[in-house]
């Protein structure tokens, strides 16, 4: 099959889920025959034409210069190029910005297929007018698809209660991650399972507010290490409330997916406080890096692990779970078996398997409809 893959910023990876999902899907499609085009920002890190062996097509992005709005119109510029280029499936990765363009989509020639991603009109941090906005472009998304994907079994069932619309369900995937390095925690000055910590975008939904409360309500003297990107309005309102918390250190983004690997795997607690959405993909990549995780209390997240792992829904919460901790051996248990389902249920190879016989199936069955 000739697929393309767009909605993303592009890939190699430098910004968050989708970029990472495109990444590992697009080569592993190409190592099974297809031949993959992966649309990319004008201005990506990245600026070759191919990329481990997927075809790389640069588009204009004024999301630097223009914000927001930039996004519609790389994916307008995304979608009017995919016009020409006679692919066999258009794969979507999410519809927010995208989906407003859906009826230029070149449907009568290519089938198009779209990952619904998580509910994004319920995310705190968008205005009313905004969130209706989103349900509406959630239905555009779904009615200008001749076949979705969801990546949790919670939007798979929201898409069918809201819509009447089926999806396949398809979650996101993450390596095992086997070759820890403790020298790598002396560039941050750390100390292994002596910190807890937690990987996200500094948003409300993401409960990084009720977690540093929690952990400001202690008196251990071990730091609290946050990675993601801190010069935005929300991280400035953090990094100010939390500023005489001199354990609480603010690292930024951290783009180098080995050092986030050790960062996980030599941390004591790993909080999770994703509410949002369906199959994180930052949560199978905490499983995979043996981190033991203490995860926001909601059915997305105990879809994932289960009984393997810690909840919390408030900052007391979070305070009690940190002030009993013991040792992470103890609950080794809770490791192991969040490793045997990254083997066995999200694995990369495993969620490309499951790609490629739903677009192969979504394909053979549009042409079969064409007839």
């Amino acid at each position: 099959m000739k697929i393309a893959i767009l909605g993303t910023r592009g890939i190699p990876n430098a910004y968050g889920g989708f970029e990472q999902c495109a990444e590992f899907l697009s080569v592993g499609l190409v190592n099974k025959g297809h031949e993959v085009w992966v649309y990319n920002s004008h201005n990506h890190p990245y600026q070759e034409k191919t990329w481990n062996g997927v075809n790389i097509i640069h588009k204009f992005d004024p999301e630097y210069k223009i914000g927001t709005a930039g996004q519609f119109i790389y994916d307008l510029n995304c979608i009017l190029d995919s016009r020409k280029r006679k692919f066999d499936v258009i794969l979507q990765l999410g519809y927010t910005s995208s989906s407003v363009w859906g009826k230029l989509l070149p449907s009568k020639k290519s089938v198009i297929v779209t990952n619904m991603d998580g509910l994004e009109w319920k995310r705190s941090k968008y205005s009313k007018k905004v969130q209706n906005f989103l349900k509406f472009a959630e239905k555009l998304g779904v009615n200008t698809s001749h076949f979705l994907i969801s990546d949790s079994i919670g939007i798979q069932t929201y898409l069918e209660k809201t819509y009447n619309a089926q999806s396949s369900y398809i979650p996101y995937g993450a390596y095992v991650f086997s070759e820890p390095n403790e020298n790598i925690l002396k560039e941050y000055s750390l100390n292994a399972y002596s910190y807890n910590m937690l990987i996200a975008r500094l948003e409300p939904e993401n409960n990084i507010d009720t977690i540093l409360s929690g952990f400001n309500k202690t008196t251990i003297e071990e730091p609290f290490i946050v990675v993601g990107k801190h010069n935005t309005k929300y991280g400035n309102y953090l990094k100010d409330k939390f500023k005489n918390d001199t354990r609480i250190q603010f690292l930024g983004g951290i783009y180098n997916g080995n050092h986030l690997d050790n960062l996980r795997y030599f941390s004591k607690l790993y909080f999770h406080g994703h509410s949002v959405g369906g199959t994180n993909p930052s949560l199978l990549e905490a499983m995979a890096s043996n981190a033991l995780i203490c995860a926001n209390d909601n059915d997305f997240n105990k879809a994932i692990l289960n009984q393997d792992a810690f909840y919390f829904d408030t900052e007391d919460k979070v305070s009690d779970i940190i002030k009993n901790f013991t040792l992470k051996k103890d609950y080794a248990n809770y490791l192991k078996n969040n490793i045997n389902k990254i083997k066995n249920l999200y694995s990369w190879e495993t969620i490309t398997d499951q790609y490629d016989e739903c677009l192969t199936q979504s394909l053979q069955l549009y042409k079969r409809e064409q007839l």
